[in-house]
């Protein structure tokens, strides 16, 4: 049976692929840009809210038993995340830039300062990690069209 560190620490770097190919994706082939960012984006939505859904988690969790913060700030986080992934999807690109890159910052300096007696440590090891390569991805797309767009 395999551990759940190990099955977290296999999941969360098979869930960077698609980051490391939508950003490289960009690179090798500008003329299917479109394509590439609407992709890129909607997986960005998709993990963000999938994460956001962590703390709702552990709010319910929490109703009986005594710890650091209330279930109300736990809900209200993940509907936070939850709703700017969504939103994100709306917006136009640049937009798109500035939100998903400061979500994915947000989330984890949520998850280091104030979530973290929830945490093992390995965890948050792991989210450092994951979070440092989706933001290089974020900053690099980014970096990327504004510089073939001249915005």
């Amino acid at each position: 049976m395999i551990a759940v560190a190990r099955l977290a620490i296999l999941v969360g770097i098979a869930g960077l692929i698609p980051f490391l190919a939508g950003t490289a994706g960009l690179f090798a082939m500008p003329g299917k840009s479109i394509i590439i960012l609407s992709w890129f984006y909607a997986y960005s939505a998709g993990i963000l809210a999938f994460m956001a859904g962590i703390y709702w988690t552990i709010a319910l969790q929490l109703e009986n038993r005594s710890y650091p913060q209330s279930p109300l700030v736990s809900m209200l986080l993940s509907q936070l995340f939850f709703v700017a992934a969504g939103v994100g999807l709306l917006l136009q690109t640049p937009h798109k830039i500035a939100l998903y890159t400061t979500a994915y910052l947000l989330l984890y300096i949520v998850d280091a300062r104030w979530m973290r007696p929830y945490w093992p440590a390995w965890y948050l090891r792991l989210r450092l990690v994951l979070t440092t390569v989706v933001l290089a991805c974020q900053v690099t797309v980014g970096v990327w069209f504004y510089l073939s767009h001249g915005a």
